[in-house]
């Protein structure tokens, strides 16, 4: 079955500043839709308002439903931020339990953790701790997937794993991927698109990247 996510009206205010204005976007099951942008344009207030997270003017329609506090709603909306959220006293195993996500096809794609299914993740790096977290979101039962700068601190290697792992997954869900480089959304992506002067600007190539600025 073929899911739909319709974002329209987002606004959002701090104090004066106006951040988003009049944002539109619109995902379904097989888009991988990329969201550039410069640092504090909005990219993650705009996934936090998705996610309900943070309070703006929204809609948010999923398969013809209005969503206001997504968060509440796994199994439509599942948000990886870009700080761990993962507690650290949590072993592999309870973590990929309360996912409900195989540990065994995990490390099919990661043999490194074969023998750490009751490590803790507090005493994985950084780097390894974010996979995980990456990795169980992206596998996790929902209908949407909105990932906020997920190769941070993730290997070249990895990061051409993880992209696998998402074409496979984008069958049966939609995703929204925020980064800072163009080349790594460009081979993530099926559809780009640009927040730029608090709206949202669709991008075809690099020319347009050009036109609008965001390269050089």
């Amino acid at each position: 079955m073929k899911h739909t996510m319709e974002i329209s009206g987002m606004r959002l205010l701090f104090d004066e500043r106006l951040i988003l204005s009049d944002v539109y976007m619109k995902i379904e099951t097989g888009d991988t839709v990329g969201l550039l942008g410069r640092n504090g344009c909005g990219k993650t207030c705009l996934m936090r308002g998705v996610y309900g997270t943070l309070e703006c003017e929204k809609s948010v329609i999923i398969d013809n439903i209005s969503v206001y506090e997504a968060y509440k709603k796994p199994s439509l909306i599942r948000y990886l931020p870009q700080h761990h959220f993962i507690p650290k006293y949590l072993t592999l195993k309870r973590v990929f339990r309360d996912f409900a996500v195989d540990f065994e096809r995990f490390t099919e794609f990661f043999p490194v953790f074969q023998l750490w299914e009751n490590t803790k993740i507090g005493h994985l790096s950084g780097g390894m701790h974010r996979l995980v977290e990456l990795y169980v979101i992206i596998k996790s039962d929902a209908k949407f997937i909105l990932l906020d700068e997920p190769f941070t601190h993730i290997s070249p290697v990895q990061i051409e794993t993880i992209q696998s792992i998402i074409d496979e997954e984008r069958s049966c869900k939609g995703f929204l991927i925020t980064d800072h480089l163009f080349k790594r959304i460009q081979e993530s992506c099926n559809q780009v698109y640009l927040l730029l002067n608090r709206k949202i600007h669709y991008v075809e190539n690099e020319d347009d990247l050009k036109k609008m600025g965001y390269l050089f």
